[in-house]
């Protein structure tokens, strides 16, 4: 029996998104990612005696855009707080963050799902200082006996936003996670590259009896780096909480961890409120007035957004899913609109995108990204096919060509000897070959079965190496054949 059967769950999300700034928040060191432990610090990031932050002004122009791009409310006045707290990674005891006035509020973020649209809602998003790493001995925490620290990492710039429990199943939990990156991706406003930990979801999950309206006690796991992850954490987690309720005892309010590994959630520590952080104003940093113009030239620097591009792409003729697939990475949307400039035929591209050149891709380990078919190198492909200079079946090979050798595709095509026979009287005689040798498929098709005319057309393209204009093949079969 699942969960789905007796209770509700109930989901909020915390991402912390790694600001794609050159250097760190409040001092030069670089943001670059990788290093040898502990070299991209200096004393301010360090938190050594008698240094000052000084805040970077890009950090704040990035979290305008990315409150703008997720509709939020852009605060006129906003300050930095000191959250305190111990922990290894943290060499201050205490976070640079915000809290009661945080630079952006009341967003939202449209999804779909199961062909159903709701928005789920966003309560904040605040800049604060990343912490360091630490470095476990074994493969997580639970596993290790010890664990080092690397402070490369600390001070590195977060935007953390925080989603309202507006999520009731893991379908919408992922559609919201993937909706929010995509939009962040768009705006350019952090690289989003998941597998460095430039974003990390901490999800906060409680259950509740089907028909009640209040929320369940709930517990936050932290620290996942993928929506698969975030999709089996969730998935255990809910299971495990339904067991307890289900022997009449209580879940506790507590901060777990995601094993991998065992593919279990694991417990760190009571959860703690906001009281225990002791919240209280920076006091070395002081408090920000944002006015209208510049968040006004912010705006004006916001490109186009997945959903406005979805529905672009379906006013172009594609379907919502062929719109969903190709938006659904910055660098293939792009790739599209470039071949577009050349060859404007959505449906021919978006095929070829999506199916040729997304495999060839995809068995290279390559993204649209580091293509090596040029966006116009694949407009001319299509252009000579539209020419009748070369079959489909043949520009198949030419792309494969291309990708292999960056050759254009008019080289290839002629180095290879590829170009498309549309001599008529080439292909009668050839033609009259292939009818010669199938007397059998000529009878079946004068006998009214016209699956056999499909046969013969295909012998005549072997016979051609698929170099025959495959209308001119149906044209002069068809009459042939009377």
């Amino acid at each position: 029996m699942s969960y789905q059967d007796k209770y509700e769950m109930v989901c909020g999300v915390e991402t912390h998104v790694e600001l794609a700034t050159k250097t760190k928040i409040f001092c030069g060191c670089t943001t670059e990612f990788g290093g040898e432990q502990n070299t991209h610090v200096c004393p301010v990031c360090l938190g050594l005696p008698g240094v000052l932050p000084v805040l970077n002004r890009e950090v704040v122009n990035l979290a305008i855009k990315a409150g703008l791009a997720l509709n939020c409310e852009i605060a006129e006045f906003t300050k930095f707080d000191r959250k305190n707290y111990y922990y290894p990674d943290l060499p201050k005891n205490y976070q640079t963050s915000q809290y009661d006035l945080p630079i952006c509020k009341k967003g939202w973020v449209e999804i779909e799902v199961i062909g159903k649209s709701k928005k789920g809602g966003i309560t904040r998003a605040h800049m604060e200082e990343d912490a360091g790493k630490l470095v476990h001995s074994g493969d997580s925490i639970t596993a290790s006996d010890s664990s080092g620290v690397d402070y490369n990492r600390t001070g590195v710039p977060l935007l953390e936003i925080v989603s309202e429990p507006d999520m009731r199943s893991v379908d919408e939990v992922i559609a919201y996670l993937q909706e929010l990156v995509q939009i962040l991706d768009y705006a350019g406003v952090s690289d989003c590259r998941m597998e460095q930990g430039s974003v990390r979801f901490d999800v906060n999950v409680s259950l509740r009896p089907l028909g009640s309206k209040d929320f369940g006690t709930r517990t936050e796991i932290k620290n996942l780096n993928s929506f698969t992850a975030v999709r089996r954490c969730l998935e255990y987690e809910t299971e495990r909480q339904a067991a307890v309720l289900d022997k009449g005892e209580k879940v506790i309010q507590e901060t777990r961890t995601w094993d991998e590994n065992q593919g279990v959630t694991l417990s760190l520590r009571t959860k703690e409120e906001a009281h225990d952080y002791r919240y209280f104003p920076e006091p070395d940093l002081v408090p920000l007035k944002i006015d209208r113009d510049w968040v006004e030239r912010i705006r004006a620097t916001l490109p186009e957004l997945p959903a406005a591009k979805r529905e672009r792409l379906k006013g172009l003729g594609l379907s919502a899913y062929e719109a969903g697939i190709i938006t659904s990475n910055k660098a293939m949307a792009g790739y599209f609109d470039q071949v577009m400039q050349k060859y404007p035929e959505a449906k021919v591209v978006a095929n070829w995108i999506m199916g040729d050149l997304s495999a060839l891709l995809n068995a290279g380990n390559q993204s649209f990204e580091d293509c090596p078919v040029k966006p116009y190198q694949l407009a001319d492909m299509l252009l000579m096919i539209d020419k009748g200079e070369i079959s489909g079946k043949i520009a198949k090979t030419v792309l494969e060509e291309i990708y292999s050798s960056g050759k254009d595709p008019a080289a290839i095509v002629k180095e290879k000897g590829l170009v498309q026979i549309k001599d008529e009287g080439a292909l009668e005689k050839i033609i009259s070959e292939v009818l010669a040798n199938n007397p059998k498929s000529v009878a079946d098709y004068r006998g009214g079965k016209e699956k056999a005319l499909g046969f013969l057309v295909g012998q005549v393209m072997k016979a051609t190496q698929g170099k025959a204009n495959p209308e001119l093949v149906n044209k002069i079969l068809k009459e042939k054949l009377k």
